[in-house]
């Protein structure tokens, strides 16, 4: 078992570092621009949940392109979002897709988005594409989905992911011991690997090893990855220049994104239950009690 051995706690005086607070001279392209391409006609109320955290986590502006359903209902919440395409730091990809249902018009927009070579944050129907990535990349699955990846990965579903190398590993494997599969799989995949579970491990094909802990056990509810995603991309688009410059910065971003949840969790719940969207909602007090030194 990996435990905590040779792995760093990622707090809050370290992630404070990767909040970008916005400058007098700031304007909205300067704050950062993250495209999303999420939801789906089954699971439209991913994309309304991570456009609602990126926006609430501090960055300029959301390019929201998905199904024309999902499309509306994050306008209804989220006016300010741009439903039309143009220019982005950053991407945040596929949660609340399933890649078996993939349209071909939908697996060729996400193909042409991984192939512009800027950071991307790949979630759940977007993970067996990771391989077709051409920028700092970070995925974010669960033990089922990191799985279901590696074992795609082997039987040449992802052809060239892991040059041949035959993964075989269930679910219970990776549970048992998440710490060690993220590191595999972040080798493996030569991507930065965010193992979402009670304890987050974010390992990187450089050698970084992170765990944030602390979450309440009421986050283990429908929506909080896709709220998890929008935070992700909403500072990997904040700090696309570093990114761009070094991507093990993917690392630590992933890392402040998981801890930022997990505060933002605890907020929320104040010792009940709570709802993914009351995660998101409370993110800007999160983010300020966070900054405070």
């Amino acid at each position: 078992m990996s435990g905590f051995a040779g792995w760093q706690a990622w707090t809050g005086e370290q992630a404070r570092e990767w909040i970008a607070v916005p400058a007098a001279s700031a304007d909205k392209y300067s704050r950062g621009v993250l495209g999303v391409r999420t939801g789906s006609r089954a699971y439209p109320g991913a994309a309304v949940l991570g456009v609602e955290a990126a926006t609430r986590t501090g960055l300029g502006m959301v390019r929201y392109l998905g199904p024309r359903r999902a499309t509306n209902l994050v306008l209804q919440r989220r006016p300010e979002v741009v439903t039309a395409p143009g220019r982005v730091q950053a991407w945040l990809l596929g949660s609340g897709m399933d890649a078996s249902q993939r349209s071909t018009a939908t697996l060729e927009a996400l193909e042409a988005t991984f192939a512009e070579g800027v950071p991307v944050v790949c979630d759940a129907g977007a993970l067996d594409l990771v391989h077709r990535n051409a920028g700092p990349t970070v995925i974010t699955p669960h033990y089922r989905e990191l799985a279901g990846l590696l074992a795609g990965a082997a039987s040449g579903a992802a052809s060239g992911v892991v040059s041949g190398r035959r993964v075989d590993v269930t679910p219970a494997e990776i549970a048992a011991d998440p710490g060690e599969w993220a590191v595999r799989s972040a080798d493996l995949l030569g991507v930065s690997v965010l193992l979402k579970g009670a304890v987050t491990y974010v390992a990187s094909p450089g050698g970084t090893r992170l765990t944030v802990t602390g979450a309440p056990s009421w986050l283990a509810t429908a929506g909080a990855g896709d709220v998890l995603g929008g935070i992700l991309g909403a500072l990997f688009a904040t700090h696309a220049t570093a990114l761009e410059a070094d991507a093990e910065a993917c690392a630590p971003l992933a890392a402040t994104a998981a801890l930022v949840h997990g505060l933002a969790a605890a907020r929320a719940s104040a010792g009940g239950p709570l709802v993914a969207l009351d995660v998101a909602e409370a993110l800007p007090a999160t983010i300020a009690a966070l900054l405070r030194p």
